[in-house]
């Protein structure tokens, strides 16, 4: 068993004794303290897992101890040992967060299974505690794979808004990372430890994204066999986030406009009011301006949920942040498949390069996982590359392709292939790049933005 740091405190000082001594047997560091006093002065000067501590002393209670335990440390562990005539006390402490009672005389099997419970329980409270870090991490600003200015816009302006209360909008193309971003927002906000609860209203029909929203009491409708929390309330004190938001038809929305607007609702099929405190963020890839002329989209709504616009730019529209997510995903699927390092070849990559990606993030993640589970060695080729990326040409790859005939068109050919070959061995940083080519990092963005154009 591993040594846990205890603390016994009993005015008797037999007692005491015979308890630390079982327990210094089992391997644990053991501090005694005859009084609630001298058990406070080693609680501010030694770090403590468990206070055993009775509940009837002369100066203090076992309860006040608690009290003064968890004001200095609240994640101290205390459990109460207490005579039979004292029990009630020991339970109410428990209520105050007391972690349980032993009574006395001291079984000790039982109290072996109470220390491993306590450690168990602290193991997955910091579990809980990485994997909540890890999370947010994973979710965070600095976790979004970018390096273009466009991006670095945008994620400046969701940053800022993040600690603030107002709805926002999330627009842009399919598979260009809103969700990532909403979460993004949600986890450098002061709602951080409470749920994001993530809705996709266009794979909902109206009768049930109503329920999935806003719950239903039983008998609500067929097959309501018992009441349903809805989302708003599994959010509460969260964020909810409402994926593809011009999606929900037109009496759903005026059941959204008005918790918006008061933060209340009625479930499904029943009368009582709910109050919630949630922040929404919505996402679309709908112009929401045309829906509202065609009278599909609330004008009161669009402007509830508009009051701070982030506008995420297609892939196509920041070219330089293609290299360093190549690289992102293709370590990632390497790592997943249990791949030894893998590379693109000098082909694929110039073709990936030149990609587009209609599908934006999505669909380049996608393109790297099929070739790291397609290749067959360290390399992926142009073989392990879809159809699509190798056949789609559209004026710009055919530009890029042709054959140049005069002598400065040679020479900028051969500039585009040099600077492609620098930013694929720095894995897309162009500082890097930059001075490998021997030239200012100002000079290589030049190149790039004159080249994006053609």
């Amino acid at each position: 068993m591993q040594a846990t740091t205890i603390l016994i405190v009993d005015d008797e000082p037999i007692q005491r004794g015979i308890l630390a001594g079982y327990l210094k047997k089992h391997g644990h560091a053991v501090y005694e303290a005859g009084s609630a006093s001298q058990a406070i002065e080693t609680l501010k000067n030694r770090a403590m897992d468990i206070v055993l501590t009775d509940y009837k002393m002369p100066d203090r209670t076992g309860f006040d101890l608690l009290k003064e335990t968890h004001a200095l440390n609240p994640e101290i562990t205390v459990v109460l040992l207490t005579a039979f005539g004292t029990i009630e006390g020991a339970v109410a402490a428990m209520r105050e967060g007391a972690y349980d009672y032993l009574t006395k005389p001291i079984d000790l099997e039982e109290l072996d299974l109470l220390i491993q419970r306590i450690k168990e329980r602290g193991r997955l409270i910091s579990e809980n505690r990485l994997l909540k870090e890890q999370l947010a991490e994973r979710f965070s600003f600095a976790g979004i794979i970018s390096q273009s200015a466009a991006m670095e816009a945008t994620l400046n302006t969701a940053g800022r808004v993040a600690l603030s209360k107002a709805p926002i909008l999330i627009r842009g193309e399919s598979g260009t990372g809103k969700e990532l971003v909403a979460k993004a927002i949600h986890f450098a906000s002061a709602r951080k430890e409470k749920p994001f609860v993530a809705v996709n209203c266009a794979a909902l029909n109206e009768n049930i994204l109503e329920s999935e929203l806003f719950g239903h009491e039983k008998g609500a409708f067929t097959g309501a066999d018992r009441q349903r929390q809805g989302r708003f309330e599994a959010a509460d004190g969260g964020t909810l986030f409402l994926d593809e938001i011009g999606d929900i038809p037109l009496s759903t929305q005026v059941r959204l406009l008005r918790v918006l607007q008061e933060q209340q609702f009625e479930r499904v099929g029943g009368t009582e009011t709910l109050s919630v405190d949630v922040r929404v963020i919505a996402a679309t890839h709908k112009d929401l301006e045309s829906m509202i002329r065609l009278g599909s989209f609330r004008e009161d709504l669009f402007y509830r949920l508009n009051v701070v616009a982030i506008d995420l730019p297609p892939l196509r529209n920041r070219r330089e942040d293609i290299p360093p997510l190549l690289e992102h995903f293709l370590q990632r699927y390497a790592h997943e498949n249990k791949r030894k390092k893998t590379a693109f070849s000098r082909e694929a990559w110039e073709l990936l390069l030149r990609y587009d990606f209609p599908g934006n993030v999505r669909e380049l993640q996608n393109i790297v996982q099929r070739a790291v589970i397609l290749s067959r060695g360290e390399t992926i080729t142009t073989n392990d590359l879809p159809a699509i990326v190798k056949e789609r040409k559209g004026e710009k790859e055919l530009a890029a392709l042709q054959k140049p005939t005069s002598l400065p068109e040679r020479v900028e050919q051969l500039e585009k292939e040099l600077v492609l070959e620098a930013l694929r061995r720095s894995s897309g940083n162009q500082s890097q790049a930059a001075a490998e080519l021997g030239i200012s990092e100002r000079n290589l963005r030049y190149r790039l933005k004159k080249w994006k154009g053609h």
